[in-house]
């Protein structure tokens, strides 16, 4: 095998120019999903962490996910083998530098971007396409901090990342033509429906779906009806497969606050000002299904539990 030294994106590539070699920084429930994501369709990626504690976190909680997968027939054991055979953990970002495409899947932190895509500008060479997973934050003042703003692009999964059909494909103001070229090939590829967007807060999804997030949680807050009422009569009213506060927990309220508090900053719009029970409940603690607690309770496995959290108790 090469050294690390002198590759490039393009000896990580076979002769039709596919993408081979993929690396995604973080190995949290969205990077961890990107990662899966990709190694099902036959493409080897480098999972990397800061530290070698999270890193053996991810890797055991993608393991106890796809054990879910098998035991409700979603996945056979061959499947989750050849998967776990193209993912390669590692706390070096030094690997990202065989990639063609780097995913950065970290906090939606913009300082703690801006620092590990600096880094990596230093250690990937001018081939690689650099890849931010943000939900809100802004593509091309992300791209400016590095020295290939043309090869700079959004991709926003969405959780669960092997299940939803679609991405999100962000355009900063200079992101190359033949860069969203390369990367719409890649969602395709992912078996992904890319839909385009030109960079604004929130893209799509985010911009809408906080605004109903939010609203739920004023709807139960003013003791209008319960969680499971709230969540019951928008699966069955208007066919979602999981109800708004269900999937403020599945999301992680502290980073649907997140959301939230950059779109009130950037728009200057009071609908997207995040409802006091929503501070509240972050204060506390009670994140959502990775905290065990949410606007419903939920077991180690993150199966949800009977009791809820009412409007005036967490």
């Amino acid at each position: 095998m090469d050294t690390l030294d002198g590759i490039n994106a393009e000896k990580a590539a076979d002769q039709d120019g596919r993408i081979t070699e993929v690396a995604v920084i973080g190995a949290g429930m969205m990077g961890r999903g990107i990662a899966r994501t990709c190694a099902a369709r036959g493409i080897q990626v480098a999972l990397l962490e800061v530290e070698g504690e999270p890193l053996q976190r991810g890797m055991a909680q993608l393991n106890g996910e796809m054990d879910q997968e098998i035991a409700r027939w979603g996945m056979t054991q061959s499947e989750k083998r050849a998967i776990l055979a193209r993912i390669k953990g590692a706390v070096d970002h030094l690997e990202a530098s065989r990639a063609q495409i780097v995913i950065e899947a970290i906090t939606e932190d913009f300082d703690r971007k801006k620092a590990l895509f600096q880094q990596l500008d230093e250690l990937c060479p001018p081939e690689s396409i650099f890849v931010t997973n943000t939900s809100s934050l802004s593509i091309t003042e992300l791209a400016a901090t590095t020295r290939r703003e043309d090869r700079f692009i959004g991709l926003h999964f969405l959780n669960p990342v092997p299940k939803i059909p679609m991405v999100e494909i962000v355009r900063g103001l200079k992101t190359s033509d033949d860069t969203f070229r390369i990367v719409q090939d890649f969602a395709r590829v992912l078996d992904k429906t890319p839909v385009e967007v030109f960079e604004y807060p929130g893209y799509i999804t985010t911009r809408i779906i906080v605004t109903m997030l939010n609203e739920a949680m004023y709807v139960l807050m003013e003791g209008v009806a319960t969680a499971e009422s709230i969540d019951t009569a928008m699966k069955l009213g208007f066919n979602q497969p999981i109800g708004p506060l269900a999937l403020a927990d599945q999301i992680g309220l502290d980073e649907v606050m997140r959301w939230m508090k950059i779109l009130h900053d950037e728009l200057g719009d009071m609908k997207y000002r995040p409802c006091p029970l929503l501070r509240k409940m972050v204060r506390a603690g009670h994140l959502g299904k990775k905290a065990g607690r949410g606007f419903f309770h939920y077991d180690k496995d993150g199966r949800r539990l009977p009791a809820t959290v009412s409007s005036h108790s967490v």
